[in-house]
């Protein structure tokens, strides 16, 4: 059973930095993108960054140049820096990823998602 556990969510003050980890597990990491997303209450899960399976991250014009996105395969956990938080970066943060199995198909998987709360 595949499942992502997202942590390392919290308050922090403007300007500040935070790490985000989501541990995966039953499934094969190291093949999988993972992507983290965000959403405030009544709007739509906005996606923030993706890294391949190959490592090739990608961000939303939003956080370029604050956030960081990686991923280490021995620990089976992604990881999202953080830096120069802006009040509107405050939301719950969710890891996400898809996989494909013969027979299966493709099937989407989120964690629980984590708070982020920035505060001036």
């Amino acid at each position: 059973q595949v499942q992502l556990v997202e942590s390392g969510g919290g308050l922090v003050q403007a300007g500040g930095s935070l790490r985000l980890s989501c541990a995966a597990s039953g499934l094969t990491f190291n093949s999988v993108t993972i992507g983290w997303y965000r959403q405030v209450p009544d709007n739509q899960r906005e996606l923030v960054a993706t890294i391949s399976s190959g490592g090739t991250a990608n961000y939303v014009d939003s956080v370029k140049g604050r956030f960081t996105i990686s991923r280490d395969n021995a620990k089976n956990t992604a990881y999202l820096q953080m830096d120069s938080l802006k009040l509107e970066d405050t939301a719950v943060y969710y890891c996400h990823t898809t996989t494909w199995a013969r027979g299966l198909g493709t099937r989407t998987y989120w964690g629980q998602g984590t708070q982020v709360t920035v505060s001036s």
